[in-house]
């Protein structure tokens, strides 16, 4: 979820996103990629990871990067007791788990099989619906940083709140300022096709569908 990797972000002030998938990269960061694979950007400073979208190979190659750094943020599914120590943790520390003394859920609200809050995840391949549906997450997420980094407890409580959002939607905020410009002038309704962003008139009236699956915008400018 992009809240969550905003979230993320301000802990380190982070500059790349390691990890992902191009399509689903989100643009507020100023370089995105997976190991040697550059999605935009130059392969430098401080950095969010995401750890479980990367392979083993790219794992094993951001580990023997990591080590030269201490600017760095991971996300990660939380590991079990019997399951082996992964290579962050040797100079890392959890600062946050969505795993430990969770409240109860409210009447309604989703929960994975173990009973508690799990933190929102996106569907396998959204991109190719259109779909920014979020489902619950089966497994419990944590945050890891270096043992010399020093999060906020504003930065922690952020997180937190993004963690622990269940199912919905990811966001959808317009930005068309700064980094963002260029993503959304990009989008079906920023760009030719409707000329929806930077209109120079009014819009009159707006439409949008879902019909099985399937994700329709439309506008009536004048």
């Amino acid at each position: 979820m992009w809240s969550i990797l905003r979230a993320l972000q301000k802990i380190n002030k982070a500059k790349r996103l390691e990890g992902e998938a191009v399509m689903s990269a989100p643009p507020f960061f100023q370089s995105a990629g997976r190991g040697d694979l550059k999605f935009w950007g130059e392969d430098d400073g401080p950095t969010v990871v995401v750890w479980e979208s990367l392979s083993e190979s790219e794992q094993e190659q951001w580990s023997k990067k990591m080590g030269k750094s201490k600017d760095w943020v991971g996300w990660c599914r939380s590991r079990k007791k019997d399951e082996e120590q992964r290579p962050f943790e040797d100079d890392g520390k959890e600062i946050f788990s969505n795993r430990s003394k969770q409240a109860k859920p409210n009447v309604g609200e989703n929960t994975d099989k173990k009973g508690g809050k799990g933190h929102s995840v996106r569907w396998k391949a959204w991109w190719r619906q259109g779909n920014i549906k979020c489902a619950v997450s089966e497994e419990y997420a944590s945050c890891w940083v270096h043992q010399d980094c020093h999060g906020a407890d504003e930065q922690k409580a952020a997180l937190k709140k993004a963690a622990r959002v269940s199912g919905g939607k990811d966001e959808c905020q317009v930005r068309l300022k700064g980094r963002e410009r260029d993503y959304w002038m990009g989008t079906e309704i920023g760009t030719g096709m409707l000329g929806g962003y930077g209109f120079q008139g009014q819009v009159t009236a707006g439409d949008g569908s879902d019909k099985q699956g399937k994700m329709g915008v439309g506008y009536i400018i004048t």
